[in-house]
């Protein structure tokens, strides 16, 4: 599938800002099931400073040095990238999650450092014992680590509500564990506490999904929104990205924009800024098949 992807944040102070500078994860990544066929971000007030870059996960970045004095901010990256279906794969026939350590032993070169930095717990994704509880019910004794982890993704698809209102960013995933309801983020991370709890390699994925309006109803401009998945490895498949929100294995609809261990590491527009006072904030994204 082809697609024409369009993210526009914009910010109105009201105080002027007098500097500020921005870190931005709002370009995709290069990865093997997608092509980037065009990308362009453009920042208004131009910057005094602008650095294309990697990350240390190896994120596509942009960091801005705004020194003009403003009331506004717009960032507006556009993507026209072609998305390609998953490889397919087998789960049942993945090493059972509770012989990766053995696996990763008998290995001549042992765990491989990009994967090790995702087995381990970060601020965002630290399990309680009840989460570990709510992970092992998929992770039994012995189940190959692939069909384990798909479990776990379709079991927070079936048991927790969609609901935008129910939690912001500094909501732990222990409530979002207890009300049984969140956002998509919300449910990349209590996958993500309940795989690394068994010691199982996960990382969050950011991006966009292709959205269907209802039947004979048009698709509304600027109504789509960022997404947020979670990629689990094996050592048959290596990464599999699987998608706890929607119940599914992540296939040609899904945009991939950044790899992290959680949201801290990959938001899509971080920063400091000398004045400014308050602000508000819109932010209007469409995600649109071309071909």
């Amino acid at each position: 599938m082809i697609f024409d992807v369009s993210h526009k944040t914009h910010y109105r102070y009201t105080h002027p800002v007098i500097q500020s500078q921005h870190l931005i994860h709002m370009s995709p990544r290069p990865v093997a099931r997608q092509t980037i066929r065009n990308h362009s971000l453009i920042v208004e007030p131009a910057p005094a400073l602008r650095y294309d870059g990697v990350d240390a996960l190896g994120n596509t970045v942009l960091i801005l040095d705004i020194e003009r004095p403003h009331k506004e901010l717009v960032i507006h990256a556009r993507t026209t990238i072609e998305t390609h279906p998953a490889a397919d794969i087998d789960p049942l026939s993945t090493t059972p999650w509770d012989d990766l350590d053995a696996h990763f032993q008998r290995g001549a070169n042992g765990l491989p450092l990009d994967v090790i930095l995702y087995r381990c717990a970060s601020r965002l994704t630290t399990a309680t014992r009840e989460i570990a509880d709510y992970a092992r019910v998929s992770f039994t004794p012995g189940r190959p680590v692939l069909d384990a982890a798909i479990a776990l993704s379709n079991r927070i698809f079936a048991e927790f509500k969609f609901d935008n209102t129910a939690t912001d960013l500094s909501t732990p995933i222990s409530v979002v564990l207890r009300e049984r309801r969140g956002v998509c983020q919300d449910f990349a991370h209590l996958a993500l506490a309940c795989l690394r709890a068994m010691r199982v390699p996960a990382r969050y994925v950011s991006g966009y999904i292709l959205t269907h309006p209802p039947p004979g109803q048009p698709r509304l401009q600027g109504a789509d929104a960022s997404h947020a998945w979670i990629s689990v490895w094996s050592p048959e498949f290596g990464w599999t990205d699987l998608d706890p929100t929607n119940g599914i294995v992540v296939s040609d609809e899904h945009i991939t924009i950044a790899y992290g261990r959680d949201y801290d590491d990959i938001s899509p527009i971080s920063g400091v800024l000398l004045g400014g006072g308050d602000h508000d904030v819109s932010v209007g994204v469409d995600v649109i098949p071309i071909e």
